[in-house]
């Protein structure tokens, strides 16, 4: 008679599987993805007529990126380590040049009248231009925009712009408004026949 081998008993196996699995699942934190985090302005009333909005040229700075990559911040080429210094300036208009952003004495709520740029910034890039180019133009635009915040808020309250609560963050941006304006990629390197 042949002696019969004792076997392992596996019926439980596939429930510490599913536990495991289980555990792995409630656990684990999945990576999101981010994009810019850009305000949309508001829809426009259906009713409302459209009218056209004159923007006198001294306030707007166009910054452009090619299919090559490279910057023109106004009317000369930037790189991209010197474009937030330049849009600091270009807001901030510390010499009162007639061919920078008007200031304009504006009223803020608990910090009374102030000089508040009418700068815009408008960005224009070629449907060549490459994501990390114009994510990096994106980056010195914001943190120049954060970094005139960070003064204002030092300057008015003492402390920087994220240390202040909700009601002094909203005073801020009232005062140093983030004015970032995108137009459609164009196609510049292709050539019309």
């Amino acid at each position: 008679m042949a002696k019969k081998t004792p076997a392992i008993n596996s019926s439980s196996t596939a429930d510490i599987a599913f536990l495991l699995l289980c555990y792995f699942l409630m656990t684990t934190t999945m990576g999101t993805q981010t994009g810019l985090s850009r305000r949309l302005p508001p829809m426009p009333d259906p009713n409302q007529k459209v009218e056209d909005q004159k923007v006198n040229r001294r306030n707007i700075i166009i910054v452009k990126i090619n299919s090559a990559d490279r910057i023109l911040a106004g009317s000369e080429p930037i790189d991209v380590s010197q474009l937030k210094d330049k849009i600091k300036i270009f807001l901030t208009n510390p010499t009162d040049d007639p061919n920078l952003p008007v200031m304009e004495p504006t009223e803020i709520a608990g910090l009374g009248t102030r000089n508040v740029s009418k700068g815009v910034i408008s960005l224009q890039n070629d449907r060549g231009t490459s994501y990390q180019a114009y994510i990096a133009v994106q980056n010195e635009l914001v943190k120049a925009v954060n970094e005139l915040r960070d003064e204002a808020s030092m300057r008015e309250y003492g402390k920087k712009f994220l240390a202040l609560d909700e009601e002094g963050q909203k005073t801020i941006k009232e005062l140093v408004p983030q004015q970032i304006s995108e137009a459609e990629p164009k196609d510049v390197g292709k050539r019309r026949r």
